[in-house]
């Protein structure tokens, strides 16, 4: 027969008591800021690509190699597809000059 696991007993009572000045409260720019603004890739990667297929559905493919993923990027403009490019430097969203509107 399996036991049942002991109680673990925390503390929310006391988290729940505590004013909320104690707690720092960030504005929205610096949660923007420190949220996207501040990206960094594993030192294992190059870059990430996202595509977006035509049906909708999103494709990650990560790199380690800068000529593996010059290679994909071409292959992925050469079919008119959209995409994310990031690297640790740049976001770069890429879509086809078709889907421009130059009025």
């Amino acid at each position: 027969m399996s036991q049942k696991k002991p109680y673990f007993p925390n503390n929310w009572k006391q988290w729940k008591e505590v004013p909320d000045e104690f707690f720092y409260s960030p504005t929205y720019e610096e949660f923007f800021e420190a949220k996207v603004g501040l990206w960094e890739l594993h030192s294992s990667v190059c870059c990430i690509i996202r595509e977006t297929t035509a049906k909708g559905k999103v494709k990650e493919y990560a790199y380690q190699r800068k000529h593996a993923a010059e290679t994909k990027i071409r292959r992925l403009m050469k079919n008119g597809a959209t995409f994310t490019v990031c690297t640790n430097t740049e976001i770069q969203h890429i879509r086809p000059a078709n889907d421009f509107d130059f009025d």
